[in-house]
């Protein structure tokens, strides 16, 4: 189990990392999984990932799980991982900024 600090310090990480709300991810993930004649459940809109980060956008840190810190976690090291703050995509490189965003992270969207 992590420790209440590094439990605040990987909030505070994961929110910064996850710069999209949680409203914008979920219209993401069901355009993401959209065709030209449906849409999914929003329930079922995105990748296990993505509807992880959704759930846990929608959480207090009390109400966190082991499953929910491992996942972000993970969210924290890919998008660390994935992204160069001093090269982020331009809107042509649409793969890996839609790959972020399925994370919750939009490279174009200007830091808080």
């Amino acid at each position: 189990m992590t420790d209440a600090l590094e439990l605040d310090a990987l909030w505070d990480e994961f929110h910064r990392v996850v710069n999209m709300t949680s409203q914008e991810l979920a219209a993401w993930l069901r355009v993401r999984d959209a065709d030209e004649e449906t849409e999914p459940l929003p329930e079922h809109a995105g990748t296990p990932t993505g509807r992880h980060v959704l759930a846990i956008l929608r959480k207090r840190r009390m109400d966190l799980t082991d499953d929910d810190i491992r996942v972000m976690y993970d969210v924290v090291e890919t998008v660390t991982d994935q992204r160069d703050t001093a090269d982020e995509p331009e809107a042509d490189e649409d793969h890996r900024r839609h790959r972020l965003m399925t994370l919750g992270h939009d490279p174009l969207k200007p830091p808080q």
